[in-house]
């Protein structure tokens, strides 16, 4: 079981892209599991598939491919997928060569020989570090070579592949900074399926970011599976040291027309004082800042090879507060694992108070095969986990509702992405992440527009455009909030 916060991002599955409309169209299913990586994976699976005609249909019934980008980081995921799979099979039956089916992403790469073994139909196999060359082994399947299996590390070719000729589908884009991870902690299936950390050159970064600012993109969210592990050369003339994170924000903020900046996923182990310091000076990065702990246990840290402890933790909390007392933290927990006593439960919660989460994403420990904590003596039973994880998420959803509650009669900037369900209703999202719905003209898409916050509702935000708001638009983001 696994709970999410939804009032602020949504992490979970997205069941469609859509890709660019093309003249001989034929029709792609394309279904994401997981997290903002693999949302951002599956966007640029689709405008690789443009290029070959491919519009996007409703089910997989419809489809000549479907494509299932998949998560393994949690054992729910992968059982999703065979599920799907399972579902799929009378499908492809009934249309034969007329439909391809390609499992592609992290349990493709961890579990490529068993899809192989369970779900024989299937046409492609490609890992999430490969999926750059979706055209080519559609193109080989198309030939009956049988299933094509494609799970090689070529990190740095897929960067420069999949930002030529991007086109910009909202005004907010992800940009993937980072991959892999060195951090080997136990429970995690992410170093075996996405490789070592790798990062992307600041050059070809900041060309990027410019090019989705001319098509309209206000704002970015840079990604990395340990986003601020980040480290490249400095641009030619810069003449200084290498860069890190924070350094990064601050070229990007220099981009002329991009209101906004956030970065995700964190590791507290790379919070260094350039990153740190740049949530005080830098008025475009946003005060959202996603800091997985996972617990508050200093033995149960340890034994998940974390790398710092739970003072460690709170300190740099602590550190980021003092330059930016608005931050709105968010963070990852697990319940339940091997050995986890009340004791440890108990000082996980003692954390969750100290720091105090505007959201959080929680989850009961599973066994992911291959990793040292699977075989970890001391598993803790399923009601207990079922318990602790209903305690813990009591506590995160009432801090949750007490940051909402306290914005209602604030005025914030509000970059309205899309147009809502209800006539002359704009959707945006505050700088703390969270979703908002006012009544607003069509003129503010894509802008940043001051909202007075009036309510707080189940999943969303709600408020009224300013006054000053409605005669000028706001052409840049000065406020915090």
């Amino acid at each position: 079981m696994h709970k999410e916060l939804p009032i602020f991002r949504s992490d979970g599955a997205a069941d469609e892209v859509t890709p660019a409309r093309t003249h001989a169209p034929r029709g792609v299913f394309i279904k994401t599991y997981g997290c903002q990586m693999n949302v951002y994976d599956g966007e640029r699976i689709a405008g690789l598939l443009a290029p070959l005609g491919y519009r996007s249909v409703p089910s997989p019934a419809d489809a000549e491919l479907v494509v299932l980008n998949t998560c393994h980081i949690r054992e729910k995921a992968a059982d999703k997928l065979y599920s799907d799979l399972g579902r799929l099979r009378e499908t492809k039956a009934e249309r034969g060569d007329a439909m391809m089916v390609a499992v592609a992403g992290c349990v493709a790469q961890a579990e490529g020989a068993e899809i192989q073994a369970r779900a024989p139909f299937v046409d492609i196999v490609v890992g999430p570090q490969a999926y750059h060359r979706l055209p080519e082994l559609i193109a080989r399947a198309a030939r009956g070579q049988g299933v094509v299996l494609d799970t090689d590390f070529a990190v740095e070719e897929k960067f420069d592949v999949l930002a030529r000729d991007r086109q910009a589908a909202s005004v907010s884009a992800f940009v993937t900074v980072q991959e892999g991870c060195d951090k080997f902690c136990t429970f995690c299936v992410v170093p075996y399926t996405r490789g070592k950390e790798v990062s992307r050159d600041s050059t070809a970064i900041i060309a990027e970011t410019r090019a989705l600012v001319q098509q309209g993109v206000r704002e970015v969210t840079l990604l990395g599976q340990n986003v601020n592990a980040w480290r490249s050369a400095a641009p030619a003339g810069d003449g200084g040291r290498d860069w890190t994170l924070g350094q990064l924000c601050r070229a990007l903020a220099k981009v002329d027309g991009l209101a906004r900046i956030r970065f995700m996923t964190s590791h507290p182990r790379d919070m260094d004082d350039e990153l740190i310091d740049a949530f005080g000076e830098e008025p475009k990065l946003m005060p959202f800042l996603h800091l997985p702990v996972q617990s508050g246990s200093d033995r149960i840290l340890a034994a998940m090879n974390r790398g710092h402890t739970a003072e460690a933790y709170l300190k740099i909390v602590s550190r980021v507060r003092a330059v930016r007392p608005d931050i709105a933290l968010s963070g990852d927990f697990i319940v339940g694992f091997p050995g986890e006593t009340d004791k440890d439960f108990a000082e996980t919660l003692g954390l969750v108070r100290a720091a105090g989460y505007a959201s959080a994403y929680s989850f009961k420990y599973s066994r992911r095969p291959g990793t040292p904590a699977a075989s970890l003596p001391k598993q803790v039973p399923e009601g207990e986990k079922d318990a602790r994880l209903a305690a813990l998420q009591a506590l995160l959803t009432a801090q949750r509702d007490d940051f909402c509650k306290g914005l209602v009669g604030r005025t914030l900037p509000i970059l309205f992405e899309r147009r809502g369900r209800q006539p002359g209703q704009l959707i945006g999202r505050t700088p703390y992440l969270q979703s908002l719905h006012a009544s607003a003209p069509d003129s503010l898409l894509g802008k940043v527009a001051l909202v007075r916050v009036t309510a707080v509702t189940p999943n969303a935000l709600a408020g009224d455009v300013t006054e000053a708001a409605r005669s000028t638009l706001l052409d840049a983001e000065t406020s915090r909030g």
